[in-house]
């Protein structure tokens, strides 16, 4: 199971929210830094998230997230506002090895599908969803700010005939919040597609990242896991949770 330390960015600062809401803001330093430190750790992949653009489409910190890409040795897989086929060539051919599409594979599935012929294992889907009143599972988009009325198997499902490098699912209820993962909802998800599934959203302890590696339906497991407040505020040393995901 592959680790993908998080560094989420707003206003040009590495932070983390608390369900998804942008004014519950921890601010935990410069981005480039937090990534320099995760890389010299070892890991050998990151999660960047540019949160402005996640919610408004404007790419606000992509000189950000390209000098990080320039400057790790670390592969990144980068998400937030990649909304168009110029956006994601730009990041794509400046060192960012996957792209992440949320609101775009939800609004426009025919681009998300296009991308990925083009650049087959390089774009990944994210399936950012929230419980609704009827207790499903349903898909928020625009920096989950807007729901798209799609419940999440339904998502997963449609997506099994374009040639997607993985699926990341975040829990937004779970979020920034350390309560740890659905490991219930993971297994609904592994259940769903044969594409490989990346898990966010809740890991508070190096125990919770062992519970994600031990996910199986059907004979498959868990690709990776998104780790982010925890490793930001100690809880989880950065060697901790290679060490986990690798065994």
């Amino acid at each position: 199971m592959q680790c993908y330390p998080a560094i989420d960015i707003q206003g040009g600062r590495c932070v983390r929210l608390v369900q998804g809401v942008f004014a519950e803001e921890t601010v935990y330093g410069d981005p480039v830094d937090v990534a320099l430190r995760y890389a010299s750790a070892g890991a050998s992949w990151l999660h960047v998230v540019d949160l402005d653009a996640a919610r408004t489409g404007t790419p606000a910190n992509r000189d950000i997230v390209l000098t990080i890409a320039r400057a790790v040795p670390a592969k990144i897989q980068v998400g937030g506002g990649v909304r168009d086929a110029e956006s994601a060539a730009e990041l794509l051919e400046k060192g960012v090895e996957r792209i992440v599409l949320g609101t775009a594979a939800v609004e426009q599935p025919r681009l998300a599908g296009e991308l990925a012929r083009r650049y087959p294992g390089r774009v990944a889907v994210g399936l950012d969803h929230r419980r609704n009143a009827d207790g499903r599972r349903v898909v928020v988009v625009r920096g989950w700010t807007g729901e798209s009325g799609i419940e999440l198997a339904r998502m997963v499902r449609d997506l099994e005939e374009s040639p997607i490098g993985a699926v990341v699912v975040t829990d937004v209820e779970r979020d920034g919040t350390m309560s740890g993962p659905d490991v219930g909802g993971l297994v609904d998800v592994l259940l769903a597609t044969t594409l490989p599934i990346i898990a966010s959203g809740g890991v508070s302890c190096v125990d919770d990242i062992r519970r994600l590696g031990a996910v199986q339906a059907l004979g498959r497991r868990l690709a990776g896991v998104v780790v982010g407040r925890a490793l930001l505020s100690g809880a989880i040393t950065i060697e901790e949770a290679l060490a986990a995901c690798a065994r």
